[in-house]
């Protein structure tokens, strides 16, 4: 596919799950977060399965895709949702944002040091930017950065084995299609969410009976939108454009959250906040390679016409 269309793809999902965020801070409040989690990914995973299902992509994986599927749902579904769900009740969500933030430059790293991609010096760039619009924005709220905390580690866990996560859904999208791989880690990951929320959330399963008529609009919006489909979108980019340039669109995702508090919760948006939006944008437009692919087409251009 066009890389112009992934880089849109990925606009897209940071959207997504920019607009998801006050619906999961909504649900989380009505039931447990592991509880919660759990079954948001499970019915995510049916509707991936049955969007594949129309396409006629679904099919048995091999002996060895399982194991990156079991992998990768340890990983991006069990372990990253179940770090951040934890850390989220022990730390300042300021503080949260900015730890999240380093993920583009901690995808970049680990994957030079394991897949031996190096991003270029523009690239490099890029992620310096964009963690820094995502610092801007955050402290923009006043919040400030509170002091050391054991919820830190948990988040600071969740976008490490979420980055981990990545670099399996590359080396396993070279055999098994993305958005296949994402309902089945799906799937994987809900029941060992669950059985995790069984010990440690017992009989917090019967607070869905209780929940208001809101409740399972939020609920359903947010696991077959925001879980499912953006999900599936986003793993699909990953093994498409590889999971350095993927991982600095995440932080589009901060912008959108503003975005999305501005408009449903009237917060306003500040002149620091405009200054960390234009770092992010310039940062993604850095860190994804667009920069250099502009220049690239520029340079032929006018060689093309030098020649003529």
């Amino acid at each position: 596919m066009n890389q112009w269309k992934i880089y849109g793809i990925l606009v897209f999902v940071m959207f997504i799950w920019g607009f998801n965020l006050p619906a999961v801070k909504y649900l989380v409040g009505e039931v447990q977060p592991v509880t919660m989690t759990a079954f948001r990914i499970f019915v995510a995973s049916l509707t991936v399965f049955a969007i594949l299902g129309v396409f006629k992509l679904v099919r048995k994986p091999t002996t060895q895709e399982w194991k990156y599927i079991v992998l990768g749902a340890m990983l991006n579904v069990v372990g990253h949702h179940y770090f951040l769900s934890i850390g989220l009740t022990q730390t300042a969500g300021s503080t949260a944002g900015l730890i999240l933030g380093t993920g583009p430059v901690l995808t970049a790293v680990l994957v030079s040091l394991l897949l031996r991609i190096y991003p270029s010096k523009l690239q490099w760039l890029g992620f310096v930017l964009g963690l820094g619009g995502v610092s801007a924005t955050i402290l923009a709220g006043g919040e400030g950065a509170g002091g050391f905390s054991l919820g830190d580690i948990f988040v600071f866990l969740a976008i490490l084995t979420q980055v981990f996560s990545f670099i399996v859904i590359s080396k396993a999208a070279k055999t098994l299609d993305p958005r296949l791989l994402t309902a089945y880690m799906f799937l994987v990951g809900s029941v060992v969410l669950f059985l995790i929320s069984l010990v440690q959330e017992p009989g917090e399963i019967v607070e869905f009976l209780d929940v208001p008529p809101l409740f399972w609009l939020a609920f359903f919006g947010s696991g077959m939108i925001g879980t499912a489909v953006g999900h599936m979108l986003y793993n699909y980019s990953v093994g498409q454009a590889g999971p350095s340039k993927a991982a600095i669109f995440i932080n589009l995702n901060t912008l959108f959250t503003l975005v999305g508090s501005s408009v449903f919760l009237g917060e306003d948006i500040t002149t620091r906040h405009i200054f960390g939006l234009v770092l992010i944008v310039a940062g993604v437009i850095f860190g994804s390679g667009a920069a250099e692919d502009m220049w690239r087409k520029r340079k032929n251009r006018s060689k093309e016409l030098t020649e003529e």
